[in-house]
């Protein structure tokens, strides 16, 4: 197996290089047969939306080809994205939301060859040197059991529940089109939002 290289990519980078992230996530991902086309097309989408969001950063895996990536983009001061969060934000998080200090982590992804090599740790060590005195938060759909179990191997806490609805507009929360399940029911609590610690 090839040595594996981190590095991080501008915005413009990660634009040229969308179509080996959307393979990346096709093969990380394998949906259900058949809907590979439908699946690559909604994640380019919700990656170019992404790639556009203030502060976007990312690092990616290579080993004579890309075989993981990281990313995710600054949380609006606004709040919006903490709509539908199910129970009583800390003031911590409110008062980090309101001077730009949250970062949202949207997408993490290894292809199959190269998970359980600690490649997702690397990738989050590299991306998040940037975000030291951020609150770094992910949301997971709720039966994302891979996505759980890394951002546990990693030390995170559980933050809370969120209703229906894709709180991050993208990314790991982007987990419902990958498991070809359809719309959550209303006021179902269908994402979980965690958060690395302290």
């Amino acid at each position: 197996m090839a040595e594996v290289f981190l590095r991080r990519l501008t915005r413009w980078q990660a634009e040229q290089q969308r179509e080996a992230v959307a393979d990346v996530y096709v093969e990380a991902y394998r949906g259900v047969a058949g809907a590979e086309y439908a699946d690559r097309q909604g994640f380019l989408q919700c990656f170019e939306n992404t790639v556009q969001r203030p502060d976007f950063d990312m690092v990616v895996a290579d080993a004579g080809g890309l075989v993981g990536c990281l990313y995710g983009y600054r949380a609006a001061r606004t709040g919006d994205w903490w709509e539908g969060f199910r129970g009583i934000l800390p003031t911590e998080v409110e008062e980090r939301t309101a001077s730009g200090r949250v970062f949202i982590l949207t997408e993490l992804m290894v292809v199959p060859a190269y998970r359980r090599q600690g490649i997702s740790e690397r990738l989050r060590t590299l991306l998040l040197v940037r975000h030291t005195t951020d609150l770094v938060v992910a949301v997971i759909k709720r039966d994302d059991d891979l996505g759980r179990e890394v951002l546990r191997s990693w030390g995170w806490t559980k933050l809370g529940d969120f209703d229906s609805g894709d709180p991050s507009g993208s990314g790991w929360a982007g987990s419902a089109r990958r498991a070809g399940t359809g719309a959550p029911a209303p006021g179902e609590l269908a994402w979980e939002g965690w958060m690395r610690p302290s």
